[in-house]
């Protein structure tokens, strides 16, 4: 039998990062304020919302600091419910509380993406923001979540954090809302180990942003507006907004954007190879009764990096839990969502949120059957098979072998 393939290690940071660091390296200068002009961090802030499209980007520590300081942004008054999928990481409920909102969670359908009719009924006066997590590179129904919100006057932050690259009717997801939140950790499509960025055409709220994430003084002067940008908004917020706000320090260092800038180039055929990765070996589950990848949505170009799907006629969590096992064996480990211990995409264990646990029984029944595998872009077609046959040999095992639980 061939040996599964290390779904773990990120791709090799490309050879063009390697003079940068090492220029910053002997210079000791990783910070980017110290810099004259052109640090590695604006440079990223202007090639990423070019790359996307938008006027502005503010690089910080992390995706969950780019949350946070959009919430902050919107100016969101202490108490402020932000309506958020029960299904997401929960980086997103903690940036809320970060931000002294209440997070109100709707219930998500066993495709992954919001329940829209639970959305509706949540979508009161009493929201103030709504945070919505493409979650795995799931794409929930935009065109009916910004109708909705644009009727109630609600602003939409996206947390894109694993969709870099996705699109919704040929826009890039991510740009849809006020604001698109990013993520460059480790196991994201960019890896710089930590790191995030957001993007939005407000000049305003990034201006608060900016100066929040710790631009103190007049350090926001080397924020790059957009090229022939000269109506200048973006000086007049951050005059506006000048010593009148807290510093949080979240920033991001030349170092890590020096690694982040050297990948641009490579997420086209990151997503490329990931999109055709993930729809080879959805193919091949789907082709099992008991396996089952939902479908992306009609206007959703996906641009995954990993595959979910659920275990279908599985009655029991032992015969969910003896199929992660048998996986397992075989050299694929499977995390299912809601039987892994103390698992951060369980909203039953986000138990700092005020006011106690939600009774979101759609959801729930969703996370205790629904599976994630790890499917990096820059695995081979033999990789491919070995992982698909590993899952489908492990349902059959459990399902038409005679097996003895609880013994």
């Amino acid at each position: 039998m061939a040996l599964a393939p290390n779904v773990y290690d990120a791709e090799p940071i490309p050879d063009s990062a390697r003079a940068e660091i090492e220029r910053l390296l002997q210079s000791g200068d990783l910070f980017r304020y110290t810099a004259p002009e052109d640090a590695p961090v604006s440079l990223l802030e202007r090639e990423f919302a070019d790359m996307m499209g938008t006027k502005y980007a503010l690089a910080v520590s992390s995706c969950s600091a780019a949350l946070f300081l959009s919430l902050l942004g919107l100016g969101l008054k202490p108490g402020t419910k932000v309506l958020i999928p029960a299904f997401t990481f929960a980086a997103v409920p903690s940036a809320v509380v970060h931000a002294n909102c209440q997070p109100l969670l709707v219930e998500v359908a066993d495709n992954y993406r919001i329940d829209m009719d639970d959305f509706r009924a949540k979508l009161t006066d009493e929201i103030g923001a709504v945070i919505i997590s493409h979650m795995r590179g799931h794409t929930s129904d935009m065109d009916a979540i910004m109708a909705l919100c644009d009727a109630a006057g609600v602003p939409v932050v996206e947390d894109a954090a694993h969709s870099l690259g996705t699109m919704w009717h040929g826009q890039k997801i991510g740009t849809i809302g006020r604001v698109g939140c990013f993520s460059f950790q480790s196991y994201k499509l960019i890896n710089s180990g930590e790191g995030g960025i957001l993007i939005t055409d407000d000049a305003d709220l990034v201006a608060r942003a900016v100066i929040m994430s710790g631009a103190y003084e007049h350090n926001w002067a080397k924020h790059k507006a957009p090229e022939g940008d000269n109506t200048g908004d973006l000086a007049a917020a951050f005059a506006r907004w000048q010593n009148k706000l807290p510093l949080y320090n979240l920033r991001l260092s030349n170092l890590s954007a020096a690694i982040v800038r050297s990948q641009l180039p490579e997420v086209g055929r990151r997503v490329r190879d990931g999109r055709a990765n993930h729809d080879y070996v959805a193919r091949l589950l789907n082709a099992s009764p008991w396996l089952r990848v939902p479908p992306a949505l009609g206007p959703e170009q996906r641009a995954p990096d990993s595959i979910q799907f659920n275990l279908v006629g599985f009655a029991s969590d032992e015969e969910a839990r003896a199929f992660a096992q048998s996986a397992a064996e075989r050299g694929v480990k499977v995390q299912i969502f809601g039987l892994s211990t103390d698992n951060a995409r369980a909203f039953w264990n986000w138990q700092f949120i005020p006011g106690g646990q939600p009774e979101l029984p759609q959801t729930k029944a969703m996370l205790m059957r629904a599976c994630d595998v790890r499917l990096p872009a820059r695995l081979t077609k033999a990789d491919l098979d070995v992982v698909a046959s590993a899952l489908l040999a492990a349902a059959e095992e459990v399902k038409i072998e005679p097996r003895a639980y609880g013994t």
